[in-house]
C-alpha cells in the first residue's frame, strides 16, 4: 500500500521538556519531564506504533481491510487505531478491566474494535490472559496481523532513533540520568541503546512498580496501567539495558501525581508519577549533587481523572486512606515542585 510509508513519516511530533525543581527533605534536584502526552495520540506509544506498523508493512504490505490485533493497556491501542485508520485498516484492541473507561471510549470512538479480558492471569494483572486471547484470535483468523509489541525489536529501535536523541539534544550537557517507566521494556531499551553510544556518561534508570515482574521481583497487586508486567521484559537483557532499577510503590506514585497537580496544575499519567517518585527516592538515598534528571512522562492525566485522581476510585480499590496518608507524609517531608523557567506549554488542569 503506497500510502503507508508517507503516513508513518508524518506520524511523529517532537515533544517538549518541562524543567522543574523538586524539593524533598531539605534537598533539591533539577528535574525535567519529557512530555509525551503532547504526541499525536497523547502518549509515548505513538513512537512504538510507528515502529511496529512499519515493521508489519515491510514484512508483508498492509492492504485495505487488514485487521491488526494487539494486547494493550490502552495507549498503544490509541496510537495503532490512529495509524491504521489512516491506511484503511482496522485495529482490534485486546484490553482488560484496568484499562481506564475513558481510554476504552476513545478507542471505540476512533474506530477500534475492542475486546475486554476479565480473567486475571494470577501474576497481579491481565497480561498473560490478554496474550492468550490474542493467540486464540490469530488461530481462528489466519488473516489477522499481530505486531507483538512485547518481542518485536522494531519498538525499541524507534526509541533509539527518536526518543533518545530528542532527550539528549533537549537536555544538553547537564543531563545526568534518564528515568524510564517499564512495561514491555521497549522504550527503556531503545533510549539506553542511544545513551550507550552517544552519552555513556548518562545513566538509564529502569522504573518499575512493586508487584511487577517486568524487570525483577515477585508478582503482586498493581493498580497503575501502563507500567509493570506479569512476566519479564524480552528487551531488557544484561548490563547494557539499564544502570539501575528503582521499584516504587504504586500508591506513593499516585500520591506524587496528585502533588504535582496541586503544585503545577499539571496532570500526568500514573507511570509518569512512578518515574518522578523514583527521582525523589534517589534524592532521599543519595543526597550528593547531581545533574539534570529527565523522566519520560509517558502520557498525560486526562484519561485518569476518574481513576488515579478520583477519591471514589481509590475507595473502591481500598486505598483511599493509604493514598491520603502517603500524600500527607510526603508533604510533611517537604516534597514540593516548582517550575524552573517560563515556557510556552498549555498545561492540562484537572
Amino acid at each position: 500500500m503506497s500510502c503507508v510509508m508517507p503516513v508513518l513519516k508524518r506520524a511523529l511530533d517532537r515533544t517538549p521538556l518541562l524543567h522543574l525543581t523538586v524539593a524533598y527533605r531539605g534537598r533539591t534536584r533539577r528535574l525535567a519531564l519529557k512530555l509525551e502526552g503532547h504526541g499525536p495520540s497523547g502518549s509515548v506509544k505513538d513512537r512504538s506504533a510507528v515502529g511496529l506498523v512499519r515493521a508489519l508493512h515491510e514484512e508483508r504490505p498492509l492492504t485495505p481491510g487488514t485487521v491488526v490485533v494487539e494486547s494493550t493497556s490502552g495507549n498503544l491501542g490509541l496510537a495503532l487505531t490512529r495509524l491504521l485508520r489512516a491506511v484503511d485498516c482496522t485495529f482490534l484492541a485486546v484490553i482488560d478491566l484496568k484499562t481506564p473507561p475513558v481510554t476504552r471510549r476513545m478507542l471505540e470512538a476512533d474506530g477500534a474494535r475492542v475486546l475486554v479480558v476479565d480473567e486475571p492471569d494470577g501474576q497481579g494483572g491481565y497480561l498473560l490472559s490478554r496474550l492468550r486471547t490474542v493467540r486464540e484470535l490469530l488461530a481462528r483468523n489466519p488473516g489477522y496481523r499481530w505486531p507483538n509489541q512485547y518481542e518485536n525489536w522494531a519498538a525499541p529501535e524507534v526509541h533509539r532513533t527518536t526518543t533518545g536523541p530528542e532527550i539528549t539534544q533537549e537536555a544538553g550537557a547537564e543531563l545526568d540520568a534518564v528515568y524510564v517507566p517499564v512495561s514491555t521494556g521497549g522504550t527503556l531499551s531503545g533510549i539506553a541503546s542511544h545513551l550507550r553510544e552517544y552519552r555513556p556518561d548518562v545513566a538509564p534508570v529502569a522504573v518499575d512498580v512493586r508487584g511487577s515482574l517486568a524487570v525483577a521481583g515477585t508478582a503482586g497487586r498493581r493498580l497503575i496501567p501502563g507500567i509493570g508486567a506479569s512476566r519479564p521484559s524480552a528487551f531488557l537483557k544484561g548490563a547494557d539495558s539499564y544502570d539501575r532499577l528503582v521499584q516504587v510503590d504504586d500508591v506513593e506514585a499516585i500520591a506524587v501525581c496528585r502533588i504535582l497537580a496541586e503544585d503545577l496544575g499539571l496532570a500526568l499519567g500514573g507511570s509518569s508519577g512512578c518515574a518522578v517518585r523514583a527521582v525523589v527516592a534517589d534524592l532521599e538515598n543519595d543526597p550528593a549533587p547531581r545533574g539534570l534528571a529527565v523522566c519520560v512522562a509517558a502520557d498525560g492525566g486526562a484519561k485518569y481523572r476518574d481513576t488515579l485522581y478520583s477519591d471514589d476510585w481509590a475507595s473502591a480499590q481500598g486505598i483511599a486512606e493509604e493514598t491520603a496518608a502517603a500524600k500527607a507524609r510526603l508533604r510533611r517531608e517537604g516534597l514540593f515542585f516548582t517550575r524552573r523557567e517560563p515556557h510556552h506549554l498549555e498545561h492540562r488542569h484537572l
